[in-house]
């Protein structure tokens, strides 16, 4: 993965540089208990500090190849969910992939439904 500063040391604008490294969003709060109400990330890179028990966040729409991280800071398991009619891992369209507290997943789009999965340890 390429470095903001390096990429704009190069002569890159700094807006190009953030879009080609992928963005960070932080102090995120994990909503809902369903696909229809979690909370719809924005960034590549995705820090939920606030988890109650059952919510969950979406990963955003995207393309094949293209890949998510989700850092669960938060007291309570994550629900991650993909867009609708999206598959994660082994799971069932639409159903929930769970993400520990204090853990980490790395989520890779790998077809326009299915999404694979890489929990931290």
């Amino acid at each position: 993965m390429p470095i903001v500063q390096r990429i704009m040391g190069s002569g890159i604008p700094a807006q190009a540089a953030q879009n080609i490294n992928g963005d960070w969003s932080g102090a995120l709060t994990a909503t809902g208990s369903s696909q229809a109400t979690a909370l719809l990330l924005g960034s590549v890179v995705n820090s939920v500090t606030t988890t109650a028990a059952s919510t969950g966040v979406q990963l955003p729409a995207t393309s094949p190849g293209d890949w998510v991280y989700v850092h669960n800071s938060g007291a309570n398991t994550l629900s991650v969910y993909g867009q609708t009619g999206d598959a994660i891992q082994s799971g069932a369209a639409n159903a929930a992939f769970s993400v520990a507290a204090n853990k980490g997943a790395l989520f890779f789009r790998v077809s326009t439904t299915l999404w694979g999965a890489i929990l931290t340890a």
